[in-house]
């Protein structure tokens, strides 16, 4: 349950693009063909889902403090967390050069469609994002780690194939010429942030009502209290 949850948390509620608007350079610059997109959505999805479960062993068993107490007592108290951004990066930058690699090799023709986003994968936000924000709410196994970085990568997946597809078809409608090009695609991205919005309350109903049972339980157990301590009196 624990899984399932943060996969489609990650993916709806916590979404890199509409709800943190990381990846934004990416986002709209490659956003004008859906084959493009779909190019750069899956080389996102492969990189997270290398990197944050790298860094969150290089976090757990390197960066946190007291984490090289595996290597001795003496090694306990070091603490080596400032080094986290450069080991993230140097990470997400390896993966990077791997799949530029792949691509070039198997794929040329999205390899010139990509062009330098697809080399500046190793600088976006939303790849780095990813791992810092597993650091921050302290992810607690390598699963969870695995399961965040797809689900954040498949989350970023589906906010450019989105808009690439509307990209595709305003291309052909009548937009007023002040707002044509990144203008209408800015409010476009809004309006589907207030969308996803709305997915907020697909983790937290269950909650509120579990809270109103828990609520009326009290409720009910005073009310029986209450009723016993009357009918004592009565006596």
């Amino acid at each position: 349950m624990e899984h399932l949850e943060l996969f489609f948390k990650s993916i709806f509620i916590d979404n890199m693009v509409f709800a943190t608007f990381l990846g934004m350079c990416s986002y709209l610059a490659v956003s004008k063909k859906v084959s493009t997109a779909i190019g750069l959505g899956a080389a996102v999805i492969f990189v997270m889902a290398i990197t944050v479960p790298l860094n969150w062993l290089l976090d757990t068993y390197l960066l946190q403090d007291g984490a090289l107490a595996w290597l001795g007592e003496e090694y306990a108290q070091y603490d080596l967390s400032f080094l986290s951004f450069i080991m993230f990066i140097a990470t997400i930058a390896t993966m990077v050069q791997l799949v530029e690699i792949v691509v070039e090799k198997f794929s040329p023709s999205l390899y010139n469609s990509l062009g330098i986003f697809l080399p500046l994968i190793a600088v976006n936000c939303a790849i780095l994002g990813g791992s810092l924000f597993m650091q921050s709410r302290e992810i607690p196994t390598l699963g969870l780690a695995l399961n965040y970085g797809i689900s954040s990568g498949i989350g970023w997946f589906l906010a450019i194939l989105a808009i690439a597809a509307i990209r595709e078809k305003i291309r052909y409608s009548n937009v007023p010429a002040p707002l044509r090009g990144l203008g209408i695609t800015f409010i476009i991205t809004g309006l589907m942030a207030i969308g996803f919005m709305s997915f907020g309350g697909m983790l937290t109903g269950g909650d509120e009502e579990k809270k109103e049972d828990k609520t009326a339980v009290v409720k009910t157990e005073a009310q029986v209290q209450e009723l016993a301590n009357n009918s004592k009196v009565i006596k």
